[in-house]
């Protein structure tokens, strides 16, 4: 170099700007101007930022060796320069040039252009209508503003961490960006999977002051108060009922125990039976077991309900009285109730069969007929087609005496024996004789009617009517209320004393002169 070249140099550097006076006097004649204020500390040493004769890739590796957050996000694919293809593939210098001074923007970061979706944290929901400096603070880099929820809601978490567990921090996996209130959480990441009436309960129901650490997953926890067994079936609730409903029930009585549940126990309440926890106390099968109380027989039948009787009620009875005894049931029988005849077990006791043995009280003839009922009366009631034969008694029903109540003439009720027999008895206010006849009725009329008689004087008295005495009315004769007519004849004086003409010269045997024809009628005749 000649003296005037050196000159010429030292010229040139005494002219150049102080912060360019340190670099290397030769590069700096190359350098396009000063660096911005971040690599300002740089500029002395050109081999900072640049290789000679090399090319951009050269380049673009020294600015990853320093931005080494730039270089980590690029090697993993992520934030703005790692997820671009395009930007991966260009140079550091393609968007962000230098040598434009301290003061020069060499970013060109737009915020009101810029895609957040070129990011690791695109906008949607409420975030795409947030202002940028309410995550992006002040002073800082953008790439510095966090990307959890936590991170920025913590102050307006309206939970507790301390009963938020693991799901503190981790406010995505309930909630949406379109706003707090949208919970979608996907509860079968949990151990506890959500089905049947669990899917559609609010989480505050299961989750009370926003506890979701140690939230007890047993049913008995959460659902003391719609125990219906009270604590008597135990606390392990899923292993009857089901997340479908309480009255779901998963338990099969009929498969898993040796008590079927037919007829009147199918739809029973557990607790009507199971008065304690069926899995620690062994409830017994026998009837007698929970239907003491119901017992109507109060013992007296045994304990063996079943041998009788069926689920289906206590009415519903499968014993057939007329199969399994001698005593058929019929009429009024079929509907008694057992305790009415055995007042005793009848698998130890006999029963009477006689109809006597159960009917001695309302027998109303007191004995006089007997004790075979039957022989009168059927099982279809005491007045119902009776059987009795009274022309087999001492008093043969007969005219209207067959068509007669019985009441007519059994005025005390049912004592038959103790009724009269004779006519006198029933007809007294009957009789027009007023007693001039005796009370032998039934000489002259029958059962017919009073008004068909037939009394033969002549063949039934020895007194035979002739002539005048055929035509004279019965009372003529029979003047005196008589218990009994007397068969022997009167002495004609007895009725004809007034007549006697002779006053009584020739005796009181008229007949010895006089006919029945009359008295003018003189016949003597000798005695014999």
């Amino acid at each position: 170099m000649g003296a005037w070249q050196r000159k010429l140099l030292l010229g040139v550097v005494l002219l150049m700007p102080a912060s360019l006076a340190s670099a290397d006097p030769f590069e700096s004649l190359l350098m396009p101007g000063p660096l911005v204020e971040g690599h300002a500390d740089l500029e002395d040493d050109c081999d900072n930022c640049h290789r000679s004769f090399s090319d951009a890739t050269e380049e673009t590796r020294l600015c990853l060796e320093c931005h080494d957050d730039i270089r980590a996000d690029v090697l993993k694919r992520r934030g703005f320069h790692g997820r671009s293809r395009q930007v991966r593939k260009q140079a550091c210098r393609s968007c962000h040039t230098d040598h434009q001074g301290r003061d020069a923007d060499i970013i060109k970061f737009n915020p009101a252009t810029f895609d957040h979706h070129l990011t690791d944290f695109p906008l949607r929901g409420r975030h795409a209508r947030e202002a940028c400096g309410n995550c992006h603070k002040k002073g800082k880099k953008y790439r510095a503003a966090p990307s959890d929820c936590h991170a920025c809601h913590k102050e307006v978490s309206p939970h507790r961490s301390d009963r938020l567990g693991k799901l503190a921090k981790k406010c995505q996996d309930c909630h949406q960006e379109d706003g707090w209130s949208r919970i979608d959480f996907d509860h079968s990441l949990t151990d506890f999977l959500l089905t049947g009436k669990h899917r559609k309960t609010d989480c505050a129901s299961c989750h009370p002051n926003d506890r979701y650490a140690r939230t007890p997953q047993d049913c008995y926890s959460c659902h003391r108060l719609n125990d219906a067994h009270a604590g008597g079936n135990g606390k392990k609730c899923e292993k009857c009922h089901s997340t479908r409903a309480w009255d779901d029930l998963d338990f099969n009585h009929d498969t898993e125990t040796d008590f079927p549940l037919r007829d009147g126990h199918d739809g029973l309440a557990c607790q009507r039976c199971h008065k304690k926890d069926p899995y620690k106390v062994k409830l017994k099968t026998t009837c007698i077991t929970c239907h003491r109380a119901d017992d109507v027989h109060k013992g007296r039948n045994g304990r063996k309900c079943q041998d009788c009787h069926t689920a289906k009620g206590w009415k519903y009875s499968r014993f057939d009285h007329g199969k399994e005894t001698d005593f058929p049931l019929r009429g009024k029988h079929k509907n008694l109730k057992c305790i009415t005849c055995h007042k005793r077990n009848p698998k130890e006791h006999e029963t009477d069969m006689a109809c006597i043995s159960c009917h001695r009280a309302d027998d109303v003839h007191k004995g006089q007929q007997g004790k075979q009922c039957q022989r009168c009366h059927n099982e279809e009631g005491w007045q119902v087609r009776v059987r009795f034969d009274h022309d087999l008694t001492r008093f043969p029903l007969l005219g209207l005496h067959a068509v007669t109540p019985c009441e007519e003439c059994h005025l005390d009720g049912g004592t038959y024996r103790d009724a009269e027999t004779r006519c006198n008895s029933c007809h007294r206010e009957d009789d027009e004789h007023r007693g001039r006849l005796g009370i032998d009725c039934e000489r002259c009329h029958t059962p017919n009617s009073w008004e068909l008689w037939k009394f033969d004087h002549n063949t039934q008295s020895q007194f035979r009517l002739r002539h005048k005495h055929a035509k004279q009315h019965c009372y003529a004769c029979h003047r005196r209320k008589v218990e009994k007519v007397d068969t022997v004849p009167r002495p004609c004086e007895s009725c004809h004393a007034a007549d006697d003409a002779h006053n009584g010269q020739f005796g009181s045997d008229c007949a010895r002169c006089h006919t029945t024809r009359s008295f003018k009628d003189v016949q003597l005749r000798r005695r014999r």
